[in-house]
């Protein structure tokens, strides 16, 4: 496993992190204690989660499951750079009480404390903001993280789902409170299908001194051979998958990304990852093995080397906006 610093930090992480949101819903306990297992012998050492991951009645649910994996023993729990998320309604039925949700001081002190419990650990590594809350002043938030990291509850902070104004405006004002050192990481939608981040997210990321941690590398597994597999009787496509493949040109460009890759002798699911670790600015993509299998596919795209023109070819299938800010200005 290869690894490098979070952002601007010292913190040292793997260039693959771990994804947990399907240990639960489609992963049970034991599988998913030996993916985490796998994982952590393979040498991943960051792993991501979110408080309401486990979906519905059974939000809360992945967090338990890693904590039991903690409980285990083995020193588990300080091999691993563990981060989870805030924001979200943890609600059974849908319909967060006042003040049980979003960024509020109130709830970001409720959920982190409901969050250790879960997750069997008296301290988070990484807490990351899951979405905007544009209802609570950045002053209000860092005030409450400022509590948590002096209580050793929380190490580091990092944002998901940000845009770059947002990024820029938590930053300034945790510069201007002094002694709260900011976002340090941005977790957002990045691969080759969705380069959207390029024009400002991750400029500002890279400006700020942000790693970058791409979710949905293969985009809803559409860059993970999703034609062949559906050739040869495997898997369908579902989803965002499904609704892009429905598009005839779509259709073709992803027809065209899996013959180039066959050409090279590369696999699709790979590739993609490999390629994300090409780009400036990202720390490692987040990869949501379902089983055993997948996370081997995954651990051989940090070996892999795309030669120059096969990113060139990739970047024709799939071209980029562009520098900022001429992508958007002319």
């Amino acid at each position: 496993m290869k690894y490098t610093q979070l952002g601007r930090t010292g913190l040292k992480v793997s260039r693959l992190v771990l994804g947990t949101m399907n240990f639960g819903p489609q992963t049970d306990e034991a599988d998913s204690h030996a993916i985490m297992d796998a994982a952590l012998d393979a040498g991943i050492n960051f792993f991501d989660t979110a408080n309401v991951y486990g979906w519905g009645e059974n939000k809360g649910r992945t967090e338990s499951i890693i904590g039991s994996w903690f409980a285990k023993g083995g020193d588990r729990r300080d091999k691993v750079v563990l981060a989870t998320k805030v924001y979200g309604n943890m609600g059974p039925d849908g319909e967060a009480w006042p003040n049980h949700d979003k960024l509020s001081a109130v709830n970001i002190r409720r959920a982190v404390d409901a969050s250790l419990k879960r997750l069997g650990t008296d301290y988070i590594d990484v807490y990351q903001f899951h979405h905007v809350d544009r209802s609570t002043p950045f002053e209000e938030i860092w005030q409450a993280i400022d509590v948590l990291v002096q209580q050793g509850k929380v190490l580091y902070v990092g944002s998901s789902n940000f845009p770059g104004y947002k990024i820029a405006q938590a930053n300034e004002i945790a510069a201007r409170r002094g002694g709260t050192i900011g976002l340090v990481s941005e977790q957002c939608l990045y691969n080759l299908a969705e380069r959207r981040a390029e024009m400002e997210v991750i400029p500002a990321a890279q400006e700020y001194g942000l790693g970058v941690i791409p979710w949905s590398p293969l985009h809803g597994g559409l860059l993970g051979g999703v034609i062949k597999k559906e050739v040869q009787g495997g898997r369908r496509a579902s989803g965002r998958a499904a609704d892009t493949l429905a598009d005839p040109s779509s259709r073709a460009q992803i027809q065209a990304y899996e013959d180039l890759l066959d050409k090279h002798g590369v696999e699709p699911g790979e590739a993609a990852l490999a390629w994300l670790l090409t780009r400036p600015g990202v720390t490692g993509p987040i990869v949501g093995p379902r089983t055993a299998e997948q996370l081997g596919s995954a651990l051989r795209a940090v070996e892999l080397e795309l030669s120059e023109e096969l990113l060139t070819s990739l970047d024709e299938i799939f071209p980029g906006p562009g520098p900022s800010p001429e992508a958007f200005a002319w």
